[in-house]
């Protein structure tokens, strides 16, 4: 009989045996272990094929070969195409801290920015937790398991996991890299008076705390002069916060320049500065020494009051245009399961989030990358995942639709829910904006962008990774027929083309409501003068009928352009019809401009966009019986690039030089007023900037040129040939970030310009692929944007599923009470079939 000794010591032999057999196996596998070196990449955040972490239920494996992380899923499938079997399997294990160890609370908020040091943290979570990893090493294919940390382990697998677990993940740089152009709403500079304050010898020493304004009875928002000591209140704001003025009227007698604000004085130094005659919240680098000579430790300090950017934000929260669209003054009912799952906030990625959510409801974007997945998947031959657009849509598309990721919490009430922060962290697309925005001037910021423009990018890369199966963007793609009416001779021309989406104009100037608005302004202006109580509620805005907007892009517009009848240049009427209606239309409600003081702006209206839409009115037909065409020239000028002469004519109204505006059109391939407008923002101090059009003619070859290499990957990384990028790059200087704008711009005729180039005869151009029907249509989803302008605010969407609407606030998904659909900024309409 065996005793439990013998028992004891046979299991011993028999782990022992098991553990020399996978080091001897481990060892076999030694030529494909390497130890991560400078530039290699280190995927341990997330799996390359799903959002699975290593706090998922099977943890994160990372191969010792690639770096890639990978979840149980999918790293068998990996080890046997890639031959690669070692991996560093990490589990985590996350706990809610009690309240007697949650960590001090963090350094108050510097800026009003999102993602920068000093700003807010989009990752922060309510309630602070504690993390506890396993690491071993996993031998594929039969998940050998070796317990880490082991000392028998060979030095170079010691090496390679050390390696792993120091390096900076993959993903984390990337955002590193984002945030180098942050949104920073708020960046202060040094005041001029740091070091040459004044400061009185008065004797006057303030206590820690009991403090009160010396002109009235408030003991809140007040601000100790720098120069005297003297401690007055705030200015009153608009909601009715704030002080009695004391603090400005002290000013205004005095002139000493910088008060500090009691109560966000911290024990690091850091407080409200504010410099009276810069007009501006300042840093005071002096500030601790300054305070000292009135006898104030900044070490025993304790901040008690909100700062001024706190309370900018909050106001902006009570706002009425951020309250009704995130719907924050209702109670909200979280939504799990498939195709309500949320997108954490990146840093200003609410545009990413809101354009990707509406773009996989649409049936040929689902059936692309979410139902055809297995076959993305089984046919990827690339190096790495992270860098191939179609495996990065599917990831996504997977994320968003399979419900994997929005799990209801279990022993939840909902009904009693309404911040879902808690109960959804939402998917993290920080590998898939990195790829989309890479080599982009704009996306691959952390900067506030425009929703539109960025639908517009994913489009094309969605059709320029399209080659040799259909273009799931098909389904926005329309015929646009614009109808030139000669003044002179009463003859027409008709010119057709494509266009994915329909920019509705918003005429301000014909509001409903323009009394009440400028009532409301007056009492506005007259508020901010004389500081006195203003409700955020008492806003009014301009009401604008949908049917007006409808009928100013019906209406004819006055244009010149050169007449092949009367041989010069003279008035005409353009009218714009579309020749085709696509299955999915979206509409773009053109709400941002240009103010007098030349700063963009977004217009603040409320336009009742209908639910159930007929655009019947808008169909066009082409040459109808009793039209006769404008001849064509005998002897046309040298070709001239197609400028949207539209758009130009806009931009010269706001008193551009007409050169300008249109280089401006044709630098950004006729994609519409805001793209030419923002290259006329950047572009006005160029010294070339009236000087008339040049188009290049040379067509020199390719072979006295070099393309970069970094570029070519890039480049080809999103669709394109070796020679389509070599084109774009040589166009740019080697330019990357203006090569990717080049070759968007120009997509549809680079086989036309490649053709050129080379002296060979050009392919006929392609036609867009338009799907038709009639122009009857039903609201789906909606985007709407707050804030003053598109590089500033926050995005947020509603989609219809199910015959109700959903919000989606980035990482919170909620069934919505009360859609505001008049206040959207970008709609979708799919049509309704008979």
């Amino acid at each position: 009989m065996l005793t439990k000794v013998t028992i004891s010591v046979r299991i011993a032999l028999l782990w022992f045996t098991v553990v020399i057999a996978r080091m001897d196996k481990l060892r076999g596998h030694f030529p494909r272990i390497r130890v991560p070196k400078g530039g290699d990449k280190v995927y341990k955040d997330e799996c390359m094929f799903s959002f699975d972490t290593p706090e998922s239920e099977t943890g994160l494996y990372i191969c010792l070969n690639s770096f890639f992380g990978w979840s149980k899923e999918y790293v068998a499938k990996y080890s046997e195409r890639s031959g690669n079997c070692v991996f560093l399997h990490i589990k985590r294990i996350k706990r809610e801290l009690p309240p007697e160890k949650e960590p001090e609370p963090d350094k108050k908020i510097a800026r009003l920015a999102i993602g920068v040091e000093g700003g807010f943290n989009p990752d922060a979570a309510k309630k602070k937790f504690e993390y506890e990893d396993t690491n071993s090493i996993v031998i594929l294919p039969d998940f050998d398991v070796i317990p880490l940390p082991n000392p028998d382990l060979p030095e170079l697998v010691h090496q390679s996991v050390n390696g792993i677990l120091k390096a900076e993940s993959a993903l984390h740089l990337a955002e590193v890299e984002a945030a180098a152009g942050a949104w920073d709403g708020e960046i202060r500079q040094v005041t001029k008076h740091a070091d040459s304050l004044q400061q009185l010898d008065n004797g006057v020493k303030i206590p820690p705390s009991g403090w009160k304004c010396e002109e009235c009875d408030k003991t809140d928002n007040l601000w100790l002069n720098l120069t005297d000591g003297k401690i007055l209140c705030g200015r009153r704001q608009l909601d009715g916060s704030g002080g009695n003025n004391h603090a400005v009227e002290y000013y205004q007698k005095t002139k000493y320049p910088l008060a500090v604000k009691l109560g966000t004085i911290t024990q690091d130094g850091n407080a409200d500065v504010y410099s009276y005659d810069e007009d501006d919240m300042v840093l005071d680098p002096n500030l601790v020494k300054h305070l000292a000579h009135f006898g104030i430790n900044v070490k025993v300090m304790e901040k008690t009051e909100k700062t001024m950017l706190e309370l900018e934000i909050d106001y902006n929260q009570r706002a009425w245009e951020w309250s009704r669209l995130t719907e924050s003054g209702t109670k909200l009912l979280p939504k799990f399961g498939p195709g309500y799952t949320g997108m954490r906030n990146l840093g200003n990625s609410c545009y990413v989030n809101s354009v990707m959510q509406v773009l996989f409801t649409v049936p040929n974007f689902v059936e692309r990358y979410y139902a055809n997945g297995p076959s993305i998947l089984e046919g990827y031959q690339g190096s790495n995942p992270a860098d191939d657009f179609g495996i990065q849509m599917f990831k996504l598309a997977h994320g968003l639709l399979s419900g994997r990721y929005s799990v209801e919490p279990p022993n939840i009430n909902l009904d009693e829910a309404v911040d879902t922060d808690d109960l959804q962290p939402g998917i993290s697309p920080v590998m898939f904006r990195t790829l989309v925005g890479r080599g982009h001037a704009e996306f691959s910021t952390k900067k506030q962008q425009d929703a539109m423009e960025f639908l517009e990018h994913i489009l094309k890369m969605t059709s320029c990774n399209s080659a040799g199966v259909s273009d799931p963007g098909n389904c926005f793609k329309f015929e646009v027929e614009d109808k030139f009416v000669c003044s002179a001779s009463n003859k027409v021309r008709y010119v057709t083309r494509p266009d994915q989406y329909l920019p509705l104009p918003v005429p301000v100037d014909e509001a409903v409501n323009k009394e009440e608005v400028a009532a409301y302004q007056a009492r506005k202006a007259e508020a901010q003068a004389s500081q006195v109580v203003m409700q955020p509620e008492e806003q009014v805005r301009a009401k604008i009928p949908f049917d007006v907007c409808l009928s100013k892009l019906a209406a004819p517009e006055e244009i010149l352009a050169f007449s092949s009848a009367a041989e010069k240049e003279v008035p005409m009427q353009k009218i714009t019809r579309l020749r085709t209606f696509p299955d999915y239309l979206v509409i773009q409600l053109v709400k941002f401009g240009i103010g007098q003081d030349w700063v963009p702006m977004k217009y603040d209206v409320s336009i009742d966009m209908p639910e159930v839409l007929d655009l019947s009115v808008l169909r066009g037909f082409g040459l109808q019986e009793g039209e006769e065409e404008l001849p064509e020239t005998t002897a046309p000028p040298p070709k001239e690039p197609e400028i949207d002469a539209g758009i130009v004519q806009q931009l010269a109204e706001m008193g551009f030089p007409w050169e300008a505006c249109r280089k401006a059109v044709h630098l950004t391939g006729n994609n519409g007023t805001e793209a030419a407008m923002n290259w006329v923002m950047e572009h006005m101090s160029d010294p070339d900037f009236a000087d008339p059009l040049v188009i290049k003619t040379d067509t020199k070859s390719n072979d006295t040129f070099t393309a970069n290499e970094e570029g070519l990957g890039m480049l080809m990384s999103m669709g394109f040939t070796r020679e389509q990028a070599t084109l774009a790059l040589k166009e740019t200087s080697n330019n990357l970030e203006r090569a990717a704008d080049w070759i968007f711009s120009h997509q549809h005729e680079l086989d036309s310009l490649l053709a050129a180039q080379s002296g060979a005869a050009a392919p006929p151009p392609q036609k867009p692929n338009y799907t038709d029907g009639e122009p009857k249509y039903e609201l789906t989803a909606f985007i709407s944007h707050m804030g003053t302008s598109i590089f500033v605010g926050h995005y947020v969407c509603h989609i219809k599923k199910d015959g109700e609407w959903t919000i989606f606030n980035d990482n919170k998904v909620s069934k919505s009470a009360d859609p505001p659909l008049d206040l959207g900024y970008i709609y979708l309409y799919k049509r309704v079939n008979n």
